[in-house]
């Protein structure tokens, strides 16, 4: 880690108008609310539009080429404003720093300050301490977001939040680089998560989505050693919650604890996600994933047994180094077997620093890219046949808002359907206020969407 001078400020004394552009996944989301947080606790102003801010702070995603690219992209974006006004400060943060570190900083010079993603706890201070222009890198994975840093400026709908419950990851998966840019797992203390859950609850926030990259370890590393069924009971008990969601839970630990306190608390809702990324176990070896084919095939049938009612979301990597037609096959007889309400399919990424990148028999982009179009085809025709099922159903939906596509509509979602990765409901019938729970009769599907009217409020 890199000490800052402190000759001259970044920013003046005066209230400085902040621009943030956050990327990636909901757990980066919780880490820009939090510098949104610090930049508001130590006086500064935020502004949604970037040509009228005076810093500009980019969060990066760098999990995959593809969002690095994205994120490239953003901060050129950045200093393209800059360029036209020169006292603007370009500010870039994240997983793209943590992972390509002094790299960036000689490729993009514009940047005046790069912070690494184990440093974002430390951003408001950064942003007032060091001098400019600075290209200088912090970072340390050993940190962990605490909400007493400085209240999140939530960024989701008001009803609506993230709640993170861990940092790093500890699970060695060969095409993966979390665990280097993340450091190791890292629980949050049941007493901080549940005070927070409480913070969002008097703000107004009735559905809080747990995340971590990987939730079902959660407490494991506390003394006194705790869980995440442990973590659901504390929280079920907050006032003001209605529905509180699970992401990113580990096959592994799916176990029996957990699905006992899914079914017996009444505000966990019937909704899981476990991205178990591949069924065949030569593949799952190859991943070193813990777990096997024949177990991931049988927690989906209990599951499905034991929460009548749960939609299921999972993520699959098509063409990894190896990949036969027979592995590639257990993939798409697992879809139609276990019919996953919700599905993400990523062509395998041959990711600079992880394992699987140096693995023998690396597929062609092309024939990744065919198996991912397939499987997702084949889901696609499950998922419009589930929905289909719906009409004529009246079903309980959380409102969201006014859509963001028409002002003619209301949006909403199902509790089997989470924040922003899932389909949405269109309301084209009544109206009632964003946070409110309402019964809609559903009349018709729209691609991964229902539409329906405002039956009961």
């Amino acid at each position: 880690m890199i000490i800052p001078s402190r000759k001259q400020p970044f920013m003046s004394q005066r209230s400085a108008k902040v621009a943030l552009v956050s990327l990636g996944c909901p757990k980066n989301t919780v880490d820009s609310e939090s510098i949104l947080g610090q930049c508001v606790s130590r006086g500064m102003t935020l502004t949604s539009d970037a040509h009228d801010a005076e810093v500009i702070v980019v969060n990066t995603c760098g999990f995959l080429e593809e969002a690095n690219q994205e994120s490239v992209r953003a901060i050129l974006d950045a200093v393209a404003i800059k360029e036209e006004k020169p006292d603007t400060r370009v500010v870039v943060t994240g997983c793209l720093v943590s992972r390509y570190q002094g790299d960036l900083a000689g490729e993009i010079p514009e940047v005046d300050l790069w912070v690494g993603a184990g440093e974002g706890h430390r951003m408001g201070s950064l942003l007032q301490q060091v001098e400019a222009p600075n290209r200088r890198y912090f970072d340390d994975n050993t940190t962990l977001y605490q909400e007493s840093d400085a209240p999140r400026v939530l960024s989701t709908r008001p009803h609506a939040a993230y709640l993170k419950i861990a940092e790093g990851c500890d699970n060695p998966c060969t095409f993966c680089i979390i665990p280097k840019l993340r450091g190791p797992f890292r629980s949050r203390q049941l007493d901080a998560i549940v005070a927070e859950a409480r913070q969002l609850a008097a703000q107004g926030v009735q559905e809080i989505t747990l995340v971590a990259q990987d939730t079902t370890l959660y407490g494991r590393d506390l003394t006194p050693r705790t869980s995440l069924a442990a973590l659901l009971d504390h929280l079920n008990a907050v006032d003001g919650l209605v529905w509180i969601r699970i992401l990113y839970a580990y096959p592994t630990l799916v176990n029996d604890a957990l699905i006992e306190a899914m079914k017996r608390l009444d505000k966990v809702v019937p909704y899981l996600d476990i991205p178990v990324q591949h069924v065949s176990d030569g593949v799952l070896r190859a991943m070193k994933r813990a777990e096997t084919g024949p177990r991931i095939d049988a927690l989906f049938t209990r599951l499905r047994r034991e929460i009548p009612g749960i939609a299921l979301r999972t993520s699959l990597i098509v063409g990894f180094p190896g990949e036969s037609d027979e592995d590639f096959q257990a993939l798409l007889d697992f879809v139609e077997k276990h019919r996953p309400e919700h599905l993400s399919v990523f062509a395998y990424s041959r990711e600079e620093g992880t394992e699987a990148a140096q693995l023998p028999d690396q597929l062609p982009v092309e024939v990744r890219q065919a198996r991912r179009d397939q499987l997702e085809q084949v889901w696609q025709a499950i998922r419009e046949e589930q929905l289909q099922g719906l009409i004529g159903q009246t079903v309980e939906v959380l409102v969201d808002g006014v859509s963001e596509e028409t002002d003619l509509l209301l949006e909403g979602r199902m509790s089997t359907q989470a924040p922003e990765v899932d389909g949405k409901v269109w309301i084209n019938d009544g109206w009632a206020e964003p946070g409110s729970i309402v019964r809609v009769l559903v009349e018709d599907v729209a691609g991964f969407d229902v539409v329906g009217g405002i039956r009961q409020i």
